[in-house]
């Protein structure tokens, strides 16, 4: 080590002025980063510091709080970081900020090189964060002084331009003071309130305080690295209205470790209220992703299914491999990983939830339950555990009353081999409609799907513990035969003769006429010709392409029994025409009952007509 008075100038080893090159030029997408490198740096000394203590008897300056100042003077454009850490001596100054040694620098180009020059997508445990600072300074001063008490304080000052120099700095605390003076680009980083929004976006759980110009700026605790059976239901509330900038209370709240298949801890809530459900279109995930504290991501891509983007919360890993710049994951595998643990914990919460507080989870899947039927429809994965939790009225329920599939199973006939279901938009227009008819008379539960997402659910899972979903409208349903209905009904050959006039009559919109066997109190239904092609598929088409053929082609059963089926049998023979608008009459009265019929215009011309001739 050298002790001369004047500045040592030495020349950075060629791969770190390579690398300063590319921190400076194209690493780091947004440079307010340097911040959070710094302050990272900083804690990591500081906690280095805290492990010498529990084996170092003589330690420089014992006595200094272990915490990290920072001061900001916007007249001469400085940004100080200190901290009052382990510190460095001459020596380690050359070896950590000017070759390769300690750095990663020499590591770091070596996987440059075999990524293809693609720096975004490397890990981050180089430890070059350091040279960030170089994005916005025109210089650099590092004021270092070792622990030990023997050393002396040294000063590091780099332009970042090929070389440095060393000199002796006297009256030096233990730690570290980096002065970094800002180019006139990067003169906001000298403004207290931009780099409080930086600390408080990036470093608000480091575990040591950390002051700005004075004041602490660290003040929520990291609670989700605490046992969580010494923390009050009110520090998570509190920190659950920080991290998700929420005002009201969580509803759900999840807090766990795990040491395989990776580990992790994680603290996760579930809002009171589904802001997508109430219009404010929709949310974005707000899981955070740090490590040891510090923030990596506030919205990190894949950590979650897109389905679960109403949580909020923290998910910390020290396992967790970064990109030098800590802006994105590299390792997709592990991705995968931190997503099946994360998800399959949180449905197996929800499981227990739904056991032991059914109520609560009730009023938890009114107002997220389309996430659940979304990642029902589109997570294979997760499919058997989301289908589980999904939850629907039934005629069997209570109005507001939901049912789970295992329990609608639980109460199905031994021989039953589908779940029954029926679409409409609330339960009054479903059970005033003529499909339920059958259902009742047999005693058969069918489920009330109202939401557009519902039956699109039901198409991809298509069967729940080996029974398939089933549309109570559908026109190849099979059910037990009620054996002979009582009241009067039309004969074979003149219910054949009215299904063949109904069918010239009404053209080309329906595809056939035929008996039902499911009609009790209706005059008549339509069923879909096409299974694939609900209503609600239809609307959606119809809305997503506009010269979709939105043509309906239906099948339509009569009731040969109701006493409006046989009098128009009987008017057709008289009054024909009548007989025509009567019939073109409940045809639009069975598409209206279907969801099926857009415009109910023509309708209106024909009631006239009907009651005019009922007046005559």
């Amino acid at each position: 080590m050298s002790t001369s008075t004047q500045p040592e100038k030495h020349t950075f080893q060629a791969e770190v002025q390579q690398l300063l090159d590319i921190v400076i030029h194209s690493l780091y997408t947004d440079h307010e980063i340097f911040v959070r490198e710094l302050v990272s740096n900083a804690s990591d000394a500081l906690e280095k510091l805290r492990h010498i203590q529990l084996t170092e008897k003589e330690i420089f300056d014992d006595r200094l709080p272990l915490e990290i100042n920072i001061t900001t003077d916007d007249t001469a454009k400085t940004i100080t970081i200190q901290d009052f850490g382990v510190g460095m001596t001459h020596d380690e100054l050359v070896t950590n900020l000017g070759t390769i040694a300690h750095s990663g620098s020499k590591a770091f180009l070596q996987a440059l090189r075999e990524s293809g020059g693609k720096g975004e997508n490397l890990i981050g445990q180089f430890g070059v964060g350091f040279y960030s600072a170089f994005m916005v300074a025109k210089r650099v001063r590092v004021f270092a002084r070792s622990w030990k008490k023997d050393e002396s304080g040294w000063c590091w000052t780099s332009e970042g331009a090929g070389s440095y120099e060393i000199e002796a700095a006297e009256g030096q605390r233990r730690g570290c003071k980096i002065v970094v003076e800002l180019r006139d680009e990067g003169k906001e980083f000298a403004g207290a309130d931009r780099v409080k929004s930086i600390l408080r976006r990036y470093s608000s759980f480091v575990q040591f305080p950390i002051n700005l110009n004075g004041e602490k700026v660290n003040t929520v605790q990291a609670l989700w690295m605490r046992n969580k059976n010494e923390i009050k239901d009110e520090e998570y509330t509190e920190f659950y209205k920080f991290t998700a900038n929420a005002f009201d209370e969580p509803r759900y709240r999840l807090h766990f470790n795990a040491d395989a298949p990776i580990a992790i801890n994680a603290l996760l809530f579930t809002p009171k209220e589904n802001p997508e459900r109430l219009g404010f279109g929709r949310i974005d995930p707000g899981v955070a992703l740090h490590c040891r504290k510090i923030l990596i991501d506030h919205q990190p891509k894949g950590l979650l299914p897109d389905w679960l983007r109403f949580l909020k919360g923290v998910v910390d890993s020290e396992d967790l491999p970064l990109n030098i710049s800590r802006e994105t994951m590299q390792d997709s595998s592990l991705v995968q990983k931190l997503n099946r643990l994360l998800t399959r914990r949180f449905l197996k919460f929800l499981e227990e939830e739904a056991e032991k507080r059914p109520d609560g989870y009730t009023e938890f899947f009114r107002q997220f339950g389309f996430f659940i039927k979304e990642g029902a429809a589109t997570d294979f994965q997760h499919r058997e555990q989301l289908t589980r939790l999904l939850r629907f009225e039934s005629n069997l329920t209570e109005k507001g009353a939901l049912t789970s599939l295992s329990d609608y199973l639980s109460r199905a006939r031994e021989n039953q081999e589908e779940i029954y279901y029926l679409s409409g938009p609330n339960r009054e227009s479903i059970e005033s409609g003529p499909y339920l008819e059958a259902f009742r008379a047999r005693n058969l539960e069918v489920l009330y799907l109202f939401e557009p997402i519902d039956e699109f659910v039901m198409n991809n899972l298509q069967d729940f513990e080996g029974k398939r979903f089933a549309s109570a409208d559908q026109s190849d349903l099979k059910l037990e035969d009620l054996g002979s209905p009582q009241g009067e009904a039309l004969s074979e050959d003149e219910t054949r003769d009215l299904c063949l006039w109904l069918r010239d009559t009404l053209g080309d919109r329906v595809a056939e006429v035929a008996p039902g066997k499911r009609l009790v109190e209706s005059p008549a239904l339509v069923l879909n010709a096409d299974k694939m092609m609900t209503p609600t598929m239809r609307r959606m088409m119809k809305n997503m392409t506009p010269d979709f053929d939105d043509t309906v082609r239906v099948n339509l059963e009569i009731n040969p029994r109701h006493n409006l089926v046989r009098k128009i049998a009987a008017l057709r023979g008289k009054n024909e025409p009548l007989a025509k608008l009567a019939a073109e009459q409940i045809f639009d009265n069975a598409l209206i009952s279907a969801g099926l019929l857009d415009d109910p215009r023509r309708i209106v011309d024909r009631v006239h007509k009907i009651l005019e001739a009922a007046m005559d």
